[in-house]
This record gives structure tokens, C-alpha cells and sequence, in this order.
């Protein structure tokens, strides 16, 4: 039931973002380190937070991986001793 909850919520989220970012037709300038364009507010708040979506996912999926390694690690060292 919380998985379903918090996928809710999230869906909420990215799609106050994504009518907030449809609103705004006006045009932004990137720069970058070596480059600059321009893309419209929509595209800016539809790019930056899918980039946020999948960074917190991948820190959560090795978040996850670490902390089963090293229940695994701990269970395989207690049998030895």
C-alpha cells in the first residue's frame, strides 16, 4: 500500500510540473561550460526533472544494493566464525 501511495504522490508531482512548465511558452538560455542554447520553460522543467527523477532513483537502487551487500557480507562472516 505505500509503494502505491508514494507512486501517487510522485505522479502528482511530475504533473504539476509538467502543466506548471506547459503554462510558460517563454524561452530560456542555457550555458554551459562549452555551449549555450535556448530551449522554452516546458522543455527546461520537463528535462531538469526527469534528470532529478532518475538521479534519486539511481541513488536509491545503489543505496538499496549496498545495503544488501553488506547484510550478505555480515551473514557470511558470522557463519565462519
Amino acid at each position: 500500500m505505500r509503494l502505491y501511495i508514494t507512486l501517487f504522490f510522485i505522479l502528482v508531482l511530475l504533473a504539476i510540473a509538467f502543466i506548471f512548465g506547459s503554462q510558460n511558452d517563454q524561452l530560456l538560455t542555457l550555458n554551459y561550460l562549452i555551449a549555450r542554447t535556448e530551449i522554452s520553460v516546458a522543455a527546461a522543467v520537463s528535462l531538469f526533472t526527469g534528470i532529478g527523477f532518475l538521479l534519486g532513483l539511481l541513488v536509491t537502487i545503489l543505496w538499496r544494493i549496498i545495503r544488501k551487500s553488506k547484510k550478505v557480507f555480515a551473514k557470511n562472516k558470522s557463519q565462519e566464525v
